[in-house]
């Protein structure tokens, strides 16, 4: 999932500038082009990378599990102790299932990471995004972990150690290669920008 990328500068980029800025007699003074030419690095919009489809069908599947075995605890349990019609407790935690199958989704959509020629991007959050800048030259240490049910999901996660507790980050459901490649990466960056400190 890429929402950005280098080759975005030219002709589609001045079209949508100039969609925004709406008709010509209601526009400011139109300004000339800059010189054609290599756009400003620090200007670019990072380059996107989402997670992948494994993490959100593991947490679906824990999700079914656990409200599954709920539903029929809350309709099971009250209908042969007190009167059939107390099965229809089992209605809220199916409606709370139904809930959380969307908000999975919408959570999983969010995540997403961004590698940059001085940090590490990472943004999540749907009602209160968060997006953490991690510099490679803070970086202290890169570890990769993957529980039994990420294990059998084939997914591992990657975190992220800085000098300040507050910067760590974790960006989690990658594939094993996926989180070995960034982890060597972060690694080789993270020593080669302490080591010009």
């Amino acid at each position: 999932m890429e929402t950005g990328s280098p080759d975005d500068t030219g002709t589609a980029g001045a079209t949508q500038a100039a969609d925004r800025a709406g008709p010509p007699d209601q526009a400011g003074p139109v300004l000339p082009a800059g010189p054609a030419g290599p756009a400003d690095p620090a200007r670019e919009e990072p380059v996107w990378t989402g997670l992948p489809p494994g993490l959100l069908r593991m947490r679906r599947l824990l999700l079914v599990v656990w409200l599954g075995l709920l539903t029929l605890a809350a309709g099971v349990l009250p209908a042969l102790f007190l009167a059939p019609l107390w099965a229809a407790l089992a209605l809220l935690p199916l409606a709370l299932l139904a809930w959380g199958w969307v908000m999975l989704g919408r959570n999983w959509r969010s995540w997403r990471y961004a590698e940059r020629a001085d940090d590490l991007l990472i943004s999540r959050g749907v009602l209160w995004q968060e997006e953490t800048v991690v510099p490679y030259g803070r970086m202290q240490l890169v570890e990769v972990t993957s529980g039994p049910v990420e294990r059998h999901f084939g997914l591992a996660s990657v975190q992220l150690h800085t000098a300040a507790a507050a910067t760590d980050a974790t960006i989690p459901g990658l594939d094993p290669a996926e989180a070995e490649r960034l982890r060597d990466r972060l690694t080789e960056l993270g020593e080669a920008r302490s080591a010009g400190l």
